[in-house]
């Protein structure tokens, strides 16, 4: 924590003073003290002008949540919590190998809402080989009944060198059912956006009002400060990450250096990750602000997309379709350049 404030005095990555948003996560920031909380918090105020409706995220782990904590998170400052339910099901969250069982899943909720965290979103994951169709329509309803405003929704995926696929190549988990997938998204987007939510990002559903300011600064460009090890900067010019390690990331900073690497980003890797961040959104791209920017013709790549039904244009914005929700990735990689 306290190489954390340090860094935050000698990190002089170029960014607004004004901050909107904070959000603290990347790992188990539930387990963090009032006092620890607090020294962060100190240090940024120290550097930075927060906005009087500044959105303040803390991660949290279903089984970090007691009520002792939830009071000093709300004391700190912190006015929405991002809470790691995954499922509300035993089998789910014992296949995920997750610390937390689906009792402590709602207790979490029920004591959030209980020290006035209104403001809530849940991680949910489909497509595991433990959770059938019924399974996950229940998932979401659950959700729904508890009136949670905000919902992120991950598709299960096999990382290579993660233990899932090491399991699925010895036979000792099912592969994953991409169909079975396909169709539990198709299920969540249906019955969420029949709830009122808007889809506002591929992976991100919200009640109107509660979009999350943070992510969304990061969906459309907007420059931003990561401070810790593993932490990443980008400033549309230029994106920095420290050092993962975090002995070395504590003995870089007591000695006054940044334990920092960095690059800078061409107008190609400018527009590519425009295109590539917001096509996964609502808002879309607006192929004049391309052109305007990047001096790069993105209509020349779109009349193939439209026609395999992937792509629209509407309002003078590309978005997905509800086919190419199923295929943002390859979309993007095709309007790519280089």
């Amino acid at each position: 924590m306290e190489a954390i404030v340090k860094e935050v005095e000698i990190n002089d990555f170029e960014v607004s003073k004004d901050c909107s948003s904070i959000y603290l996560g990347g790992g188990t920031p539930s387990i963090l003290t009032a006092d620890e909380l607090s020294l962060i918090f100190e240090g940024l105020r120290n550097r930075y002008q927060w906005n009087e409706d500044i959105e303040i995220t803390l991660e949290a782990n279903p089984d970090d949540i007691f009520p002792e904590r939830l009071e000093a998170w709300k004391t700190a400052g912190i006015n929405r919590l991002s809470i790691g339910i995954q499922s509300f099901y035993e089998e789910d969250l014992q296949w995920m190998n997750r610390a937390h069982d689906s009792g402590q899943a709602l207790k979490a909720i029920d004591l959030a809402r209980d020290h006035g965290f209104d403001n809530l979103t849940i991680d949910l994951i489909y497509g595991s080989p433990t959770t059938s169709d019924e399974m996950w329509r229940s998932n979401i309803q659950r959700a729904l009944d508890y009136n949670i405003k905000h919902i992120s929704s991950y598709c299960l995926t096999v990382e290579e060198g993660t233990a899932l696929e090491h399991f699925i190549r010895k036979g000792k988990s099912a592969p994953l059912d991409q169909e079975k997938a396909i169709s539990q998204f198709d299920v969540l987007m249906d019955t969420l956006e029949e709830e009122g939510f808007e889809h506002y990002e591929i992976s991100n559903f919200a009640k109107p009002g509660f979009h999350a300011v943070h992510n969304t600064s990061y969906w459309k460009g907007v420059p931003y400060i990561g401070y810790g090890p593993s932490a990443h900067s980008y400033n549309g010019k230029r994106r920095q990450w420290n050092i993962a390690n975090n002995m070395k990331y504590i003995k870089a900073i007591e000695s006054g250096q940044l334990p920092a690497e960095g690059e800078e980003l061409s107008a190609i890797d400018r527009y590519n990750e425009h295109v590539l961040v917001r096509l996964r959104t609502i808002w879309g791209i607006n192929p004049e602000e391309l052109d305007e920017k990047y001096r790069i013709h993105f209509l020349e790549k779109t009349r193939e997309l439209i026609d395999s039904g992937m792509l629209i244009l509407k309002d003078g914005r590309f978005t997905l379709t509800r086919q190419g929700k199923h295929m943002a990735d390859f979309v993007s990689m095709e309007l790519m350049y280089g």
